[in-house]
């Protein structure tokens, strides 16, 4: 059972005819219960330890379980039930969890007694009564399989959202790269405040205004710190877990609660420390916008994506702060705010680089030099020493998503030319787009799983192209006042879906294994799938597309900035 996402304390027993776990808990999880059961009941039940005298082994030695253990204390458990079928050739199992043996055992007893068809309509109608109360699809869906994508694409983000800690919205409910191993809950379980953003903007778009203000109250009663800080992520109780800090994390909360509408007394508590933390933050003596890492997570230094949200916070909070009689406070933040974006390309835009005459974007630079031959390893096992002006993504487009640069900055209209050049990847549904240049975050060239702690340049592993990177690419061109080109980039995405609806994070690409069946590019790989940020993407853009707007951006900072 894996109880309490830990293994080796899990206790087991047999209750009649009904396996039941238990775990007693940790300092990072309460204690839980399992409780599995069948109708006609089990013929025969074991339990015992993983690889010592649990059922899987016992029936891979003869074909027979020949032991039939009631107890298993403290270990690494595996439960094991025979099945029986009734006269019409079916039966029925229920998996119940609670807080401890009885409460799972009643809730294992309640299903099977409602029987299967009443409860698979019970959950079907809370499914359904969801989608009802949402806004209806977009006009901008034309199709009825892009409307029931979308429809999905809903249920899956409102599905991430943990049912204990209200507004936990983890990154992923799959637990990719997880075949042939035997771990507990991945990192995709986690919580990122950047991730719940994107997630919780697009279900307010979709009328699931509830759930982006839970989220938001998730983000500053229980995820942020109290230096006002947020965790690169954590748990779903606020738990911090990996210990980076990414300055875009700490801004995008103040966007959302701008988008939200909420600029109360207590959100002016929370909005005030997260951005009094980003204009006084200073680490190794670099300062915002500088930040610790950025987006992608491995690297530190000026990222164009990171800036443009802590520019966009900034401006938000000034506002907030206004409507709270802190003139003080608004005045400062907008003149850091003015201040970055003066500087923002004079920190991320190289005029000497490889790959244009021109200027354009660096992903980000290391000292704020983009004309300096600076070198960095890229991480994910890829190249070491690398040239900064040699790496690019297309994370700049945040600049004017969030309003901070006009669509047609030239800059910018250039870094699209050598990102498409750079990073494109044909395939037969359209362009897509690797995150970054020399990704090794993805598959081995033979297919097998990406894994942690390869070394750098080892070029083992290679990141694959994201589909969620063509929900941006649309919303630029809606914000450039191209609204057919940003809804050619739904059907992209939609093109990535796999037979279950579910949107990928990676689609493979040409490098190896493509070409071999069951790679094609364009189509998922065995990354995260659903990932919740790829779903809010395609949720968001058909709203943009229907309104020929980026609905999500922050007026106030387009005000300012882009509309100039």
């Amino acid at each position: 059972p894996a109880l309490s996402d830990s293994r080796g304390s899990d206790s087991g027993s047999t209750v009649g005819k009904t396996l039941v776990a238990t775990d007693p808990g940790s300092k990072d999880y309460p204690a839980s219960a399992s409780a599995l059961a069948a109708w006609p009941a089990f013929g025969a039940t074991s339990n015992g330890f993983r690889g010592t005298n649990d059922g899987w082994t016992d029936l891979l030695a003869d074909g027979r379980l020949d032991g039939r253990y009631a107890t298993a204390t403290a270990g690494n458990l595996v439960q094991t039930g025979q099945l029986r079928f009734g006269r019409h050739g079916h039966t029925t199992v229920a998996l119940a969890f609670g807080p401890d043996a009885q409460a799972a055992l009643a809730a294992s007893r309640a299903s099977l007694n409602a029987g299967f068809a009443a409860v698979a309509h019970r959950y079907a109608a809370g499914w359904h009564g969801y989608v009802a109360h949402l806004r209806r699809p977009p006009s901008s869906l034309r199709t009825a399989a892009e409307r029931r994508l979308y429809r999905v694409s809903t249920m899956v983000l409102a599905a991430s959202e943990d049912k204990t800690y209200r507004g936990a919205y983890v990154a992923s409910p799959s637990s990719p790269w997880a075949f042939g191993r035997d771990d507990p809950s991945g990192p995709y379980h986690l919580v990122w405040s950047r991730d719940l953003y994107q997630i919780a903007s697009s279900l307010a778009l979709a009328g699931d205004r509830a759930g982006a203000n839970r989220a938001l109250d998730y983000l500053f009663d229980r995820q942020q710190k109290a230096d006002g800080s947020f965790p690169q992520n954590s748990r779903v109780d606020g738990t911090p877990f990996w210990g980076g800090l990414q300055l875009d994390e700490v801004a995008l909360p103040i966007v959302l609660a701008h988008q939200l509408g909420r600029s109360d007394a207590d959100i002016w508590m929370h909005v005030k420390r997260a951005a009094d933390f980003l204009l006084t933050f200073s680490q190794d003596g670099n300062k915002a916008p500088w930040s610790p890492q950025e987006r992608w997570e491995n690297q530190s230094g000026y990222s164009p994506a990171t800036i443009a949200a802590e520019i966009a916070g900034l401006v938000c909070a000034a506002q907030i702060a206004r409507a709270n009689g802190d003139t003080s406070s608004a005045r400062r933040y907008l003149a850091t705010a003015d201040a970055w974006r003066a500087h923002v390309k004079a920190w991320t835009v190289t005029t000497n680089g490889p790959y244009s005459p021109k200027p354009y974007f660096l992903r980000l630079t290391k000292d704020g030099h983009p004309n300096a031959a600076t070198t960095y390893d890229i991480g994910d096992s890829g190249p070491t020493k690398v040239d900064q002006r040699a790496v690019v993504d297309p994370s700049f487009l945040e600049l004017v998503r969030l309003g901070v640069l006009p669509a047609g900055d030239r800059a910018v209209v250039n870094s699209l030319t050598v990102v498409d050049r750079q990073l494109g990847v044909p395939t037969s549904n359209g362009l897509y787009w690797h995150r970054a240049s020399f990704d090794g975050y993805g598959e081995k060239l033979d297919g097998s799983a990406w894994d942690f702690g390869l070394p750098n340049g080892s070029r083992i592993t290679r990141g694959r192209a994201w589909p969620l990177l063509n929900g941006e690419r649309g919303e630029y061109a809606i914000a450039a006042c191209d609204v057919p080109a940003g809804r050619a980039q739904l059907a992209r995405i939609a093109a990535t879906a796999g037979p279950g609806l579910m949107l990928p994070e990676q689609v493979w690409d040409h490098q190896p294994p493509a070409g071999r069946d069951g790679f094609v590019p364009g189509t998922p790989t065995t990354s995260a799938t659903p990932l919740a940020w790829t779903n809010a993407q395609f949720v968001r853009l058909a709203w943009d597309s229907a309104a020929g707007r980026i609905l999500e951006q922050p007026t106030i900072v387009a005000a300012r900035y882009a509309r100039r």
